[in-house]
């Protein structure tokens, strides 16, 4: 039974297997034909595992700069991980969460056929982080067995299904009602990022409308300035850093060392692009199937970096921006006393990018620099109070790098007989 248990559980925690899925029962619904199925099954699946590659290409260069940043600064502190927490939790609490899991996309499917909250989440592995985070917390508030199950996937399944709706009016605009939902559980940040960027800014002028100048053309192409961008920003935290410490992660000369890995970062950031292009080519259409026959009106939500490809220029600039915010926020968190928690490059450019990505939308290049930069004030803030009762939970100097997962994991750790003892 636990095999069994395990082997659903993989499944359903893999976003690309989920879409896969999910496309398949829709041309089967739309009755399509067999080469159609075939191709329109395997697209969003290769789509999918395309922008996984691309992601972790991103990842594995953007790695050695929090340790370069570490070293030149002489920063010590806590860096927020998901997967840290979620290694933890699994050798504690395996058969709980894979429950969770599973029940949850069940939830999720009644949710959207019953109510009006039309949206199916897609995006496994945060599905799997949250799974993780409410096994713990319900199990603190000591809850066990089938009750505990019953309500984490209660819990998993309605916020699958409620998040995406928080802030699809800003969705809808931010992709011009292009059928897709915000699938992500860093989804409030990005939704308070638009709110943000109305306020403060004017969406007329954005960087995804900005014309350029014939002499400056090049910069039209995102990849090739993301790489420039990305060698400045090696180049200049390596040169802090000193040629010391940068004999411990590497054998190349500096100036090398922040070319290729500049350069490298804009090639995953190229494949994610390309990644997204492949999914939303097969995946929306499929979709209509189970919108039309199946879950009425239902809409499928995606992963953040889905909607890079919406403005490529605010990616980088959100990011930017949010890591400078993380970075006064680290400096505020000193200053009170409180833990310190150094800006992770990963949930910086995706969560920040992402945020960039509405902001822009929503309020143009001032929307989009300040919200973002606000959004990685929240980015240093939320994990630092998170600390404390995770610690409870007996996850020790660890704490979530997604903005619902912290809010979550912070609102939910309620007093119980076992957190008081």
């Amino acid at each position: 039974m636990q095999a069994i248990l395990s082997f659903l559980a993989e499944i359903f925690s893999q976003p690309a297997f989920l879409m896969g899925i999910i496309a398949f029962v829709g041309l089967v619904a739309l009755r399509s034909p067999g080469n159609k199925l075939l191709t329109g099954t395997l697209k969003p699946i290769l789509g999918y595992l395309m922008l996984s590659a691309g992601a972790g290409v991103i990842v594995a260069n953007l790695n050695p700069l929090g340790g370069i940043i570490e070293a030149g600064f002489n920063i010590r502190g806590v860096i927020p991980n998901n997967e840290a927490i979620v290694s933890v939790a699994q050798k504690m609490l395996g058969v709980e969460t894979m429950s969770i899991l599973l029940l949850g996309f069940i939830f999720n499917l009644l949710i959207a056929r019953c109510t009006k909250y039309k949206y199916i989440f897609l995006t496994g592995h945060h599905s799997f982080f949250l799974a993780c985070l409410f096994s713990a917390v319900l199990q603190a508030a000591e809850f066990h067995g089938w009750m505990l199950v019953l309500i984490g996937g209660f819990l998993l399944g309605s916020w699958s299904a409620i998040s995406p709706a928080i802030g699809q009016r800003y969705t809808k605009q931010v992709t011009e009602d292009g059928g897709i939902a915000m699938g992500h559980f860093g989804s409030l940040g990005y939704y308070i990022s638009a709110w943000i960027a109305t306020k403060t800014g004017n969406p007329a002028n954005s960087f995804a409308d900005t014309e350029i100048s014939e002499k400056w053309g090049f910069l039209r192409d995102t990849t090739v300035t993301t790489g420039i961008v990305m060698f400045v920003i090696y180049f200049i935290c390596s040169a802090v850093a000193g040629t010391e410490y940068l004999r411990t992660i590497t054998d190349q000369n500096m100036l090398i060392f922040s070319i290729l890995t500049g350069l490298q970062f804009a090639v995953g950031v190229a494949i994610v692009y390309n990644g997204v292009r492949l999914i939303l080519g097969d995946l929306v259409p499929a979709f209509q199937g189970i919108s039309q026959k199946l879950i009425p009106n239902s809409i499928p939500a995606v992963d953040c970096a889905v909607f890079f490809t919406f403005s490529p220029t605010a990616v980088v600039v959100g990011f930017i921006s949010s890591f400078v915010g993380g970075l006064v926020g680290m400096l505020f968190l000193g200053a009170f006393g409180m833990a310190l928690i150094i800006p992770g490059m990963v949930p910086h450019f995706f969560c920040g990018g992402t945020s960039g990505v509405f902001a822009d939308k929503l309020g143009g290049k001032r929307g989009c620099i300040i919200a973002s930069f606000i959004g990685g004030i929240f980015l240093a803030f939320l994990p630092a109070m998170l600390l404390p009762a995770l610690g409870s939970l007996g996850f020790e100097n660890s704490t979530f790098a997604d903005f619902d997962l912290r809010s979550g994991a912070s609102s939910s750790v309620m007093p119980s007989p076992s957190l008081v003892r």
